[in-house]
């Protein structure tokens, strides 16, 4: 059964992806200059090898579901993706996992965003942490948060400065 659910996080980073190709191209269109290239194969390295080492720990170190953690974790990530999706859904055509800008665009301040700056990462981090849990791949929740927490670091700065230029 885990097996399945992280090839439904995967089928719906896919999803993702999609949108993001599409919001991509109405960006540029729409005068979107892209900020951070460098990094955004490195965010996305990460996230692919996160689904595959959640996989890998839990079918070669036999680790098991264990009731008491495994339930929570399932519900921070549904709720972790919930939050994403809101994010999404309250960006419109302005979402993407790319960091790209259009002058002069307004910066959002409903949804989410109201209460944090970075709800989308927000969720990231805690789906990050929870992913793995849900079938007790410590090992993998360990060092993907620690990646996961380099990786936000420099998106989080390069975005705040992409901002700043719009």
């Amino acid at each position: 059964m885990y097996y399945l659910f992280i090839i439904a996080i995967g089928a719906e980073r896919l999803i993702e992806m999609v949108v993001s190709r599409r919001n991509a191209n109405w960006s540029f269109a729409n005068g979107g200059k892209e900020f951070g290239r460098g990094h955004f194969p490195v965010m996305v390295g990460m996230h692919t090898l996160l689904l595959v080492a959640c996989i890998a720990e839990v079918a070669l170190l036999h680790r098991p579901f264990i009731p008491w953690l495994g339930w929570p974790m399932v519900g921070v990530v549904v709720l972790s993706t919930a939050m994403r999706w809101w994010c999404v859904a309250v960006l419109g055509k302005h979402w993407n996992p790319r960091l790209i800008v259009i002058p002069g665009a307004p910066l959002v301040r409903r949804g989410p965003y109201r209460f944090l700056h970075h709800p989308n990462y927000t969720a990231v981090t805690a789906e990050v942490a929870a992913l793995p849990l849900v079938h007790s791949a410590w090992l993998t929740a360990i060092v993907f948060t620690i990646a996961n927490a380099m990786v936000l670091n420099v998106r989080i700065r390069t975005e705040n400065v992409a901002l700043g230029y719009a």
